[in-house]
């Protein structure tokens, strides 16, 4: 029998996060003040982040290491495994090795708590008692309202509404680790009041939720506000997970000629593809590493590189970002996390200097993929997952028809064990195969009016 599964000691769990800023040949552009359009410092991020975390946002430090009592809590369900998809290079008669790394087995079920077990460790330091933050299917609510409880620090979370509903037990879970949550928009601020004055049925959106969040922590000096994505202290702490990888596949012999995975604001691409896009880098590797977002919500593939709010009422910096502009409100389809408007500024400028790709999948496709995977491998990926699957579907299959055998990783991020709405609704033929036109695409993209400098 062969042995499929690659695993790790507990000593080999990293004990530094990796900042790929360090390596870009071309930097990040600067965050812009709201209203004055011009560039701004880390004091201007102080109301709603904790300073240690705006230091690793600004950092150009290649490490940064990570807390022993945040590399204690890892150690729950770090590190976690990777896998040899033997299953599914079957069913797809491919040439190709397929490995997957599989997040799903955390507190929470994804790999959102890498970061917010860091983001929720940094805030207890420095005497916050409440944190407000967004989610969309409800992976990263879960995540932060785990690592809050675990530091003893509220939690308030805007779940957007078409989540909330579709989703109940991620709601559960967030309110048994004590967890207040919202559905989004929601009565309990001026900018959910507004979009509901606008549109009384909205189906909600991660920028609205976002808007929610921020007003929340800027009202209050005892509450700050955390980010499950985009920014690049976040996506930083998720690079424990790539780093795993890459000791894997070295254990397994292999390395891969392609990684994919999911895209939504960046967290779950850069964990896994950042360190091994340092070995392009740093070493002249040739990996591709490919990002995958939802047809319905394509910023990397048909978004244009501006600066734009991360958010819906425009309350948060101006972020250089490949964008469908932040009044977009993506259909409300089973997508999850993966429904957001923008990508982050790291991962927009690897993109714009050519060293990643981005695809974009139907819904209909990725849920396909989805099925397939669990029929091979036995695991039940979440709907962020499949779209990933479905492009290593896609790479699998060039494989055989070129008779070539390319290595390929995946990072499954997490399980789909609390989405079976999503799976019931595709078997009964409810899910319509969904792409946004290009008429809904500009005229959001009309609305922006802070252009990229020459």
């Amino acid at each position: 029998m062969r042995n499929r599964k690659i695993t790790l000691s507990e000593q080999e769990i990293p004990r530094q996060w990796y900042n790929i800023v360090a390596d870009m040949p071309n930097k990040p552009l600067p965050p812009l003040h709201p209203g004055t359009k011009e560039p701004i410092g880390p004091e201007a991020l102080a109301p709603l982040f904790p300073m240690e975390l705006i230091m690793q946002e600004v950092s150009t430090e290649k490490w940064i290491d990570i807390p022993d009592e945040v590399r204690d809590i890892y150690t729950l369900w770090r590190p976690t495994p990777l896998y040899r998809a033997y299953g599914l290079e079957k069913a797809l008669d491919t040439p190709a090795k397929i490995y997957y790394k599989y997040e799903g087995g955390s507190p929470s079920g994804s790999h959102k708590p890498n970061t917010a077990v860091a983001q929720a460790y940094y805030n207890m330091k420095e005497g916050v008692k409440r944190i407000t933050t967004e989610t969309g299917a409800g992976q990263w609510g879960s995540a932060l309202s785990f690592a809050c409880n675990h530091f003893d620090i509220e939690c308030e979370v805007y779940m957007v509404k078409i989540s909330y509903h579709h989703k109940p037990y991620r709601k559960m879970m967030m309110n048994t680790w004590g967890a207040k949550v919202h559905a989004s928009p929601s009565d309990q601020t001026e900018a959910g009041r507004k979009i509901l004055s606008q549109d009384p049925d909205s189906p909600g959106s991660l920028g609205i939720a976002i808007s929610e969040a921020v007003e929340r922590a800027a009202m209050d000096p005892g509450t700050k506000y955390s980010l499950g994505s985009v920014l690049n202290h976040v996506l930083m702490h998720q690079t424990v997970l790539g780093q795993e990888a890459v000791t894997q596949m070295d254990k397994a012999g292999d390395l891969p000629d392609i990684v994919v995975a999911p895209f939504g604001g960046g967290s779950n691409f850069a964990g896994i593809a950042f360190p091994f896009l340092r070995m392009n880098l740093e070493e002249g590797k040739n990996i591709r590493c490919i990002a995958s977002e939802p047809a319905s919500c394509p910023k990397l593939t048909r978004g244009v590189f501006r600066y734009d709010f991360g958010d819906t009422i425009g309350m948060t910096p101006l972020l250089p970002m490949y964008t469908l502009g932040h009044n977009f409100v993506p259909a409300p389809i089973h997508a999850g996390g993966l429904r957001y408007h923008g990508a982050g500024a790291v991962v927009s400028q690897l993109l714009r200097d050519d060293l990643i790709e981005a695809v974009a999948h139907d819904n209909l496709e990725v849920f396909d993929a989805g099925v397939q995977f669990a029929r091979a491998e036995g695991i039940i990926p979440a709907p962020e997952a499949t779209h990933a699957i479905a492009t290593v579907r896609q790479e699998a299959l060039k494989c055989r028809e070129e008779g070539v055998s390319r290595t390929i990783l995946l990072n499954l991020c997490g399980h789909g064990n609390f989405d079976m709405k999503a799976y019931e609704d595709y078997f009964a033929g409810k899910l319509v195969r969904h792409e946004v036109t290009s008429e809904d695409i500009e005229a959001s993209l009309a609305q922006l009016d802070t252009p990229i400098p020459s």
